[in-house]
């Protein structure tokens, strides 16, 4: 499959109908070139609270609810675009309202106008101390029509054990939303690490540029980047498409799931199956002074 990941900029919404116009241009744009999944990155739906002034988007508490407000709404744009133009669409995450806190909810949209739901599991220490955004529903493999997929939130990418649960995955989604460049480059070794470790596709996205106007997100640095084990029928690399930082736009490239299932069986090696050979080995090491 063809699978594309934006490096999505964030605007000041003056109307319902410029989201709509935004949405639309950026699938179609992908679709013309064959893409059959999009990924859209971590909090891009935070812009959807700029429609309620800037009042509302400056402010932490108000904008997580702001947005919560719309995704219903926004959900059947995507479902509507997805139909149109026959892609999946994995949507910008936002804060999604629970009985206690919100948690950051991504929701992947199929041409048949299905909507699979997942919640990042780890918050980082922005999400916790700051804004008080939780954990939500445990990870999920979404079996589809282009294969199984799974998602894993910006900091979830960095922990081995979430990944290793989506093993069963061909493809593993990472959307996500970085300020600085080590931030960047922690979620593209995270996505590279478990591609290698499950022995399958990732395809990161990011917010990039500035969004002056909420405090949450300021001034991100980010790329698209679809990774790949370094095997047998893949690039040396473990990199199948890359985007300059910063860039606006869509990566797009090829992902040959045949290859995974061949990689997978019978590769120069076997991470994904060899994993179980840990156990045992995995408690705390021994210490030993060597003087």
């Amino acid at each position: 499959m063809k699978i594309a990941t934006a490096a999505y900029p964030l605007d000041v919404l003056t109307s319902w109908a410029q989201y709509e116009d935004k949405l639309a241009h950026w699938v179609a744009e992908a679709a013309v070139q064959g893409a059959e999944l999009l990924v859209f990155p971590e909090y891009a739906a935070m812009e959807l609270a700029t429609l309620d002034g800037p009042e509302v988007a400056t402010d932490l508490e108000r904008s997580l609810f702001s947005v919560s407000d719309k995704l219903e709404e926004a959900d059947r744009l995507h479902v509507k675009l997805a139909n149109e133009h026959n892609v999946h669409i994995v949507a910008g995450s936002g804060p999604a309202a629970t009985e206690s806190r919100p948690v950051n909810r991504a929701r992947l949209v199929t041409p048949t106008g299905q909507v699979g739901v997942q919640d990042k599991q780890i918050m980082t220490r922005f999400e916790r101390e700051e804004w008080g955004v939780i954990g939500g529903n445990a990870l999920q493999v979404f079996e589809t029509a282009i294969g199984k997929i799974g998602i894993l939130i910006c900091y979830d990418s960095e922990f081995p054990l979430l990944g290793r649960a989506l093993s069963d995955c061909d493809v593993i989604c990472v959307p996500s939303v970085t300020e600085t460049l080590a931030g960047y480059w922690r979620v593209r070794i995270g996505s590279m690490a478990r591609a290698l470790e499950n022995q399958c596709i990732t395809a990161m996205s990011s917010v990039v540029g500035a969004a002056d106007w909420s405090e949450a997100l300021g001034q991100s640095f980010g790329a698209g980047g679809i990774f790949c084990p370094p095997d047998r029928g893949f690039p040396p690399t473990g990199i199948l498409g890359l985007r300059e930082v910063n860039a606006p736009g869509w990566t797009i490239a090829q992902a040959d799931l045949a290859q995974v299932a061949e990689v997978r069986a019978d590769g120069i090696v076997l991470n994904r199956r060899d994993w179980q050979d840990q156990i045992g080995r995995d408690g705390k090491a021994i210490n030993v002074a060597l003087r």
